[in-house]
């Protein structure tokens, strides 16, 4: 049996964190390889720093080294101690190069994520001491020394999972078969000139996946500071609990509609290997969790989960070409997708397109559709509107259920601003306005699954 663990920020982000990990994974005796993040608040700091024209000071990096060193020395001998640092120590100067060369040229973007993927390099190292110093066979390596390959833009990029999982037997596999615990950075991988490219905020997750699929892994265990998927917001529904299981599908539409417990494109990859995901709590490490696997159930409840995402708009675009040109439709979701913006919800009818856009993306894909032709007719923007995902099993199947779940939010006098149902078999999503979202996620959540 081979395990993937993967360790969020918080959950290396502290001595009390640190000794929790250290517990667990010393409690682990299935062959294994761990994946973490950087420690908490490290990539947003430098991510800061190279918004700084003047660059770094040697404080910001003396910082850096006490962040990573001050965590660990209470639960690792002085030897240990001092080989760490000294490992440290030329990591951060590799960093200090980095960030020289990003002062130094006008193309920034492959260096950028060279030096926001740094807090990786720094943690794995940390962790990876860590183990070896308390009696676990541990050895830290990188993305680019285990293999991962990643293709696609800056900040934004995507795995290869055929190309990594042909790496990964040549680099982790025999590792891992020789008892040793290796210890990955998630958050990025490699290009093909050999340049990190990160997978997006909150990445880490989707690369324990992507390990996980590279070493047909029986378990991939996303650690992190909740016990799990809860059935609503607990800020929204006090009475919200922690959903056990849950089918594949049904996580990843909470994970990319709000529920922030893991990142949406971490189940792609285990959906393909048909491994189990489980989602553990750091801090509460004997809480169940929940169990993510290809497990429809049509079970009694309607709803397992409700989730919100706010802060969107709703742009809609008007033509009487859309129904008869189906370029123009491909046109306008390229002219929307422009710069990385993201549509949550689609809608069309035979004049009209409708997008929920981010409120902060809104005014500038208006602008981009206005100049796209003379096909369009006109563009209208909705603001203060949230999109609600009603997750449930098989509810594309369950005669009843969008006008079930419309009426209750009809009760709290929420008016249906667009609809985006059928394109999923377990969620019906819809956008209502913003002052109405709570009551509507409190009033579907006592209906229909109740404390």
């Amino acid at each position: 049996m081979i395990k993937v663990m993967k360790f969020g920020g918080t959950s290396v982000g502290s001595e009390r964190a640190l000794r929790s990990l250290l517990s667990v994974v010393k409690g682990e005796e299935a062959k294994k390889a761990l994946v973490v993040s950087a420690m908490s608040g490290v990539t947003n700091s430098l991510i800061g720093l190279m918004r700084e024209e003047q660059g770094a000071s040697d404080a910001f990096f003396d910082e850096l080294l006490w962040k990573h060193t001050s965590a660990v020395r209470p639960l690792m001998s002085e030897e240990a101690m001092e080989d760490l640092e000294s490992k440290l120590k030329v990591r951060i100067a590799g960093l200090r190069q980095a960030v020289d060369k990003y002062q130094e040229v006008s193309s920034r973007a492959i260096i950028h994520d060279t030096i926001s993927s740094w807090g990786e390099r720094l943690s794995s190292l940390m962790v990876a001491s860590l183990l070896k110093s308390n009696g676990v066979d541990a050895i830290a390596m990188t993305s680019e020394e285990a293999g991962i390959v990643a293709v696609g833009a800056p900040g934004n990029g995507t795995a290869d999972l055929e190309a990594t999982s042909r790496n990964f037997k040549r680099s982790v596999l025999p590792q891992i078969q020789a008892g040793k615990t290796v210890v990955i950075t998630g958050y990025y991988g490699s290009d093909t000139e050999g340049r990190p490219l990160t997978f997006g905020r909150g990445g880490s997750d989707y690369s324990g996946s992507v390990v996980g699929y590279a070493l047909n892994a029986d378990v991939l265990e996303i650690w992190t500071d909740v016990n799990g998927f809860m059935t609503a917001d607990p800020r929204v529904v006090p009475e919200a609990r922690t959903i056990k299981e849950m089918d594949y599908g049904e996580a990843a539409e909470l994970a990319f509609f709000g529920a922030k417990v893991l990142h949406a494109r971490t189940i792609e990859p285990a959906r393909k290997k048909k491994i189990l995901v489980k989602v553990k709590n750091t801090f509460e490490p004997l809480a169940e969790g929940t169990s993510i696997r290809d497990s429809k159930k049509n079970g009694e409840c309607l709803l397992k989960s409700v989730a919100v995402k706010s802060d969107l708009a709703v742009v809609k675009v008007y033509s009487s070409e859309i129904v008869y040109n189906p370029g123009l439709v491909m046109h306008l979701l390229a002219t929307v997708s422009e710069n990385g913006s993201a549509a949550y919800a689609i809608s069309t009818s035979l004049s009209t397109l409708a997008f929920a856009v981010p409120s902060s993306s809104a005014k500038t894909i208006c602008e981009r559709i206005r100049r796209s032709g003379e096909e369009i007719e006109k563009v209208t923007v909705k603001d203060n509107v949230s999109l609600i995902c009603a997750v449930g099993d098989d509810l594309i199947n369950r005669t009843g259920a969008s006008a079930m779940v419309f009426h209750e939010a009809a009760e709290v006098g929420a008016n249906i601003e667009m609809i985006s149902e059928g394109a999923s078999d377990v969620a019906l999503n819809f956008v209502v306005p913003s002052e109405k979202a709570n009551d509507v996620v409190r009033k579907l959540h006592s209906k229909f699954i109740g404390a």
